[in-house]
């Protein structure tokens, strides 16, 4: 049986990446899906790509600009008349190899305002919904929350950001919404990004023996296990960050 049929979900970063997988996945277990995403290429694109697998709408929306989070449920509550699953994904992703010393706060704070904050906005607007619906909000954070390569400082704070946040929303909304957290590892996306963006890696057995569950992971991994945190099954569940990365941060490595 499958319980998320028919009801409806807000996907944050929805048009690329892991979001797309989400969006992808949710459509084909009959859920009404709405993709709030900056990006209007990579939205429009997606809505063309997916508009035979089910229900779907697009909200260009920066979710860091409150007016805009809001905007983007209101347009799915206009559309599809309820909300049951709030799915934070959206994030601008580390800045590349810049130093601390020489990480400007202008973009510190743009990748706060967009991982963390935005995350905040989405949820707080999307409480009165989900509280109808005895709904599920499932916030992405990242291994880079609990582990780091050089240079990484922007990102690695707003991911942690996102663990904390879902431990008190869940605290807060205690009996009323469930709100987990999912760390993903290294997922391969690059046959999710937009067509003038997508560029194929070629993976070599050397990415995937990193990982002692055999393989470098893919957007469906993550999906599987978002659908499985907001459905009935996992209504015992609440607060929790689960890591799904292929088993990459309990490898112990010696050099």
């Amino acid at each position: 049986m499958n319980d998320l049929k028919d009801k409806v979900a807000i996907v944050t970063g929805g048009a690329q990446g892991i979001g797309k997988g989400i969006t992808r996945h949710f459509l084909g277990l009959g859920m009404k899906v709405a993709i709030a995403d900056m990006d209007e290429e990579a939205g429009l694109e997606t809505m063309d790509e997916f508009k035979h697998l089910g229900e779907l709408m697009f909200v260009r929306t920066d979710i860091s600009i409150e007016a805009e989070g809001k905007n983007a449920i209101d347009r799915a509550i206009e559309c599809f008349g309820s909300l049951y699953a709030l799915i934070n994904n959206a994030a601008i992703p580390f800045p590349g190899s810049v130093p601390p010393e020489e990480l400007g706060l202008e973009r510190w704070n743009r990748i706060i305002g967009v991982n963390l904050t935005g995350s905040f906005i989405m949820a707080k607007h999307s409480i009165p919904h989900l509280k109808k619906t005895r709904g599920a909000i499932v916030n992405i954070s990242s291994t880079r929350a609990i582990m780091s390569e050089p240079c990484n400082e922007a990102y690695s704070a707003s991911k942690g950001g996102i663990q904390a946040l879902t431990h008190a929303l869940a605290n807060s909304l205690s009996g009323k919404v469930r709100v987990n957290c999912i760390s993903p590892g290294w997922i391969e996306v690059s046959d999710m990004k937009k067509k003038s963006k997508r560029q194929k890696y070629d993976l070599t057995q050397a990415d995937h023996e990193q990982h002692p569950a055999g393989r470098v992971g893919k957007a469906e991994d993550i999906a599987e296990m978002v659908a499985f945190l907001i459905s009935e099954k996992a209504g015992f569940i609440t607060g929790q960050n689960f890591v799904v990365d292929g088993g990459m941060t309990k490898k112990m490595i010696y050099v």
